[in-house]
């Protein structure tokens, strides 16, 4: 028997947020409509608002520009290179930004690993909490963002990082 996947919808500005909860309550996933890579409900999952409670305050708080970090539990499930690239993300400052470069660089991988650093960036579970969003190309461009570049531009726009 498989352990049940909470989920629930959140309303933002970045239009309706589907989280997903492991039962022990860590957060699993956030993803957007349209999202590249991203969740969809499944039958078998349990709609719940319980275990978000925490997430959904902190989101509504961040989207507010009252909070700037995320103190969230989740567990997230990849490969240990994609674990070490998702954790890199979690040092980028809010209002920041950092290059596909630069992230490989922390975490020790050869400058040639720049191309599997922004896969994983791009099959990051937790868009918005985990901030891929801050991460750029070498020449400042805003390049791919799994929930779209619309979104990472109202995202970094949000965080002061581009002017409004």
């Amino acid at each position: 028997m498989t352990c049940p996947t909470y989920w629930t919808s959140v309303t933002g500005p970045l239009g309706p947020l589907l989280l997903t909860a492991a039962p022990a309550g860590e957060l699993t996933s956030l993803s957007v409509p349209g999202q590249k890579g991203g969740r969809e409900v499944r039958d078998d999952w349990r709609r719940d608002p319980g275990p978000f409670r925490e997430a959904e305050e902190q989101l509504a708080a961040y989207f507010a520009g009252e909070l700037k970090e995320f103190r969230l539990t989740w567990r997230t499930e990849g490969t240990a290179f994609r674990e070490r690239v998702w954790a890199a993300l979690d040092d980028i400052p809010y209002g920041s930004t950092a290059t596909y470069g630069e992230i490989a660089a922390r975490i020790g991988a050869p400058r040639a690993a720049v191309r599997a650093v922004g896969g994983a960036i791009g099959a990051n579970p937790l868009l918005v909490v985990r901030p891929c969003h801050r991460v750029i190309g070498a020449d400042g461009a805003l390049t791919g963002y799994a929930g779209g570049l619309d979104r990472k531009v109202r995202l970094l726009t949000h965080e002061g990082v581009l002017p409004a």
